[in-house]
């Protein structure tokens, strides 16, 4: 149930209903998604999973400009690129990332698209890496690969620590960079998800990316996140997001960003056009694949915050519940504070929370400024 942090008048944010659910509040029962009565209850019937596509999104377009938030790249310790666009290949990426450190490109003056013939691998050892595209790289999956993959629990990536579920290590930053037509589809560990960037352990921040056209799995009770999946962050610390967008990615779960306990923090960023278009919630319904929630944002688990400041959450969809947000948090200790933010015109197919349009919230509060 909502607490007394949800207050009745919305004046720092609009919430805009544009295709409302069954209009239910949320479930008293416990578990990782709404009860089956719920959903059932939706006044528009479920829509069979949506075929793959194929990668539709012109290359090089470039990521405006550098957010006032990233990270100091003055002195590189690697640069990818010798000023030429034809020395900036997929290997010269995935050679970079394994290495470490703090990585910018030069690939000439003009916005330059790397399409990636490997997945970008982070190694354990590394203290941080840095990937700063200078506001004129795109890093493409082409449709059929993901793009970047952290995890501190994969061996074949070294072990560092024996608690890898909960190490500060690899410190992994995204900045003024591009991840468009990533693809995790079939990717089975740890769950799947994160069609361009899969991290587990550590920690992660996101500065001035651009995230577009990006897809894993179309179909599963609680894998998702098409641009970003993150599981596990050091002492449960919050991922930075600023100045990003997230446009058109398409998954099971969380068209753009999904999560299992982890908190986020969003600042001055836009979600559009991203589509959960699993079917059967979680857990999935008879008959069913499950999935179809959090048209732009999935969010599981038990303690967790997600705060959402001065960002636009516009456009989105979900098969089931949670046009713009899903989350659920299973002990009722989860909080969600929106801040200067609008969501409008997300619409919640299966179900939503009474008077959050594009919102399904399970929870200890909603906080709105």
């Amino acid at each position: 149930m909502l607490t007394r942090w949800a207050v009745p008048v919305l004046l720092a944010v609009t919430l805009t209903a544009a295709a409302c659910g069954s209009g239910e509040d949320p479930p008293e029962a416990t578990g990782t998604a709404p009860a089956t009565p719920l959903a059932a209850r939706a006044t528009t019937p479920p829509e069979p999973p949506e075929p793959a596509v194929q990668p539709k999104h012109a290359p090089a377009a470039a990521v405006p400009g550098r957010d006032p938030r990233s990270a100091d790249v003055a002195r590189p310790d690697r640069t990818v690129g010798d000023g030429t666009p034809g020395s900036c290949t997929s290997e010269a990426v995935v050679k970079a990332v394994a290495a470490g450190g703090v990585i910018v490109f030069s690939c000439g003056p003009d916005p330059m698209t790397i399409t990636m013939t490997a997945t970008a691998k982070v190694r354990n050892s590394s203290s941080q890496v840095v990937l700063d595209g200078g506001g004129l790289v795109t890093l493409s999956g082409g449709g059929s690969r993901r793009i970047l993959y952290q995890n501190t629990c994969d061996q074949e990536l070294g072990w560092t620590t024996s608690h890898c579920q909960d190490q500060a290590t690899p410190r992994l930053t995204l900045q003024n960079i591009g991840f468009a037509d990533g693809n995790s589809t079939g990717e089975t560990a740890e769950g799947g998800g994160g069609g361009a960037v899969f991290v587990r352990g550590g920690r992660l921040k996101v500065a001035g990316v651009r995230f577009t056209g990006n897809r894993c799995d179309p179909s599963g009770p609680d894998l998702g996140g098409a641009a970003l999946r993150v599981l596990s962050q050091y002492q449960g610390r919050a991922v930075g997001v600023s100045g990003s967008t997230f446009k058109d990615g398409v998954c099971s779960n969380g068209g753009a960003i999904s999560g299992i306990g982890t908190s986020w923090r969003i600042e001055d960023s836009t979600f559009t056009g991203n589509r959960a278009i699993g079917s059967g919630a979680n857990p999935s319904r008879p008959g069913t694949q499950g999935g179809g929630s959090g048209g732009a944002i999935y969010a599981d688990g038990n303690l967790f915050t997600i705060t959402v400041l001065r960002s636009r959450i516009t456009g989105n969809s979900a098969r089931e519940g949670g046009g713009a947000i899903f989350f659920v948090s299973n002990d009722r200790t989860g909080t969600l504070v929106l801040d200067h933010a609008k969501l409008s015109a997300n619409p919640s197919k299966g179900f939503e929370t009474r008077g959050y349009p594009g919102i399904f919230f399970i929870g200890a509060g909603v906080k709105v400024r």
